[in-house]
């Protein structure tokens, strides 16, 4: 925390400017999504524009988490706990992943010979 006016006037700087980046970041996240130049893969909203928006997304987050949550003066423990969270967060992401590719279906469950 800041102790003296001069520390209370670096942090003021350093969220104004953390804002103004989050605020320009928002900006180019909706020019992604509606500029036809911008537009990455095919016409209109594919997979490619999906991970663009995903990547700025997690860049904002990352900056509010670090800046205004406090994150860069947390002890060590706290990181641990993050990152396992992000850890078994794209864990699971990743398992309904590979269930959308390679679903069980009804038939698969019937014993061979039944319902033909």
């Amino acid at each position: 925390m800041a102790d003296s006016p001069e520390a209370i006037k670096k942090s003021v700087k350093l969220y104004r400017f953390i804002g103004l980046l989050l605020f320009i970041f928002t900006g180019i996240t909706v020019a992604v999504a509606t500029i036809p130049a911008l537009d990455f893969g095919g016409h209109g909203f594919d997979a490619y524009d999906a991970v663009i928006g995903l990547c700025i997304a997690t860049f904002k987050a990352s900056l509010v988490a670090v800046i205004f949550m406090h994150l860069n003066h947390e002890k060590k423990a706290i990181y641990w706990i993050f990152f396992g969270a992000l850890f078994f967060g794209v864990a699971l992401i990743l398992l309904f992943a590979l269930a959308f590719m390679d679903p069980i279906t009804f038939d698969a469950l019937l014993p061979k010979g039944v319902g033909e």
